[in-house]
């Protein structure tokens, strides 16, 4: 077991710009990225299929649910740029600096973000971000139903720790929530992974991944 006892709180993370090769999360600004934004998940609805909100009828009505983010102090909520234009928006949440523990979640990605290098990278550069300002436990939480987010969650190195059964009412339906984590001794190894994975060598000339993140994971245990 390790000795905590000069444990102190960590600093409550900062909103910032965080650089990465494909993709910049920028500190969400609904001026700056509530139009492109909303252009980016013009018939997206399927994104908010495990979302405690309904897809947004209209520019205003996004835009009134980015700038209640903006406004809420306990989150540091992200626009997720590429090429210049904001294509999604995630959130670095339940920020417990007393423990040491953050999660990435309200992850909203456009069907141009889907499935990219960018979309890996961002879920990264919070990762890289939490640990390096001393945080102890990356956490992803995601409905139980929701199959592409827990294959995602292994996908990125995330331990699944079990199930929360009943944990919350969502849009009307019961949420059986599904627990995933990072610690900080796994990180070193799970980082090297990640940016061996977006390394640009690791694409060939039609940008097809050379080998997949799971199996780098897999080398660096």
């Amino acid at each position: 077991m390790s000795d905590l006892s000069n444990w102190t709180p960590r600093p409550f993370p900062e909103r910032k710009v965080l650089e990465g090769r494909y993709c910049r999360l920028e500190p969400l600004d609904v001026g700056k990225h509530g139009t492109d934004i909303w252009a980016a998940m013009a018939g997206a609805d399927s994104a908010w299929a495990y979302l405690p909100a309904h897809a947004p009828k209209s520019r205003a009505e996004y835009e009134t649910l980015l700038s209640a983010m903006v406004q809420n102090k306990d989150i540091c909520p992200f626009a997720v740029i590429v090429d210049g234009k904001a294509v999604g928006h995630m959130w670095m949440m339940e920020i417990r600096p007393a423990h040491g523990v953050f999660e990435v979640g309200w992850i909203t990605y456009s069907p141009s973000l889907q499935r990219t290098r960018a979309a890996t990278e961002a879920v990264y550069l919070i990762g890289d971000y939490g640990f390096s300002l001393g945080y102890r436990r990356y956490e992803w939480k995601c409905n139980d139903r929701n199959e592409p987010s827990k294959r995602a969650a292994l996908r990125f190195g995330f331990e699944y720790e079990g199930l929360f059964r009943q944990h919350q009412v969502v849009k009307g339906e019961n949420r059986d929530t599904a627990w995933y984590s990072i610690v900080d001794s796994e990180w070193p190894a799970r980082k090297a992974s990640f940016e061996r994975w977006l390394d640009p060598a690791n694409f060939d000339a039609k940008g097809r991944q050379k080998l997949s993140l799971t199996s780098l994971k897999g080398n660096a245990a």
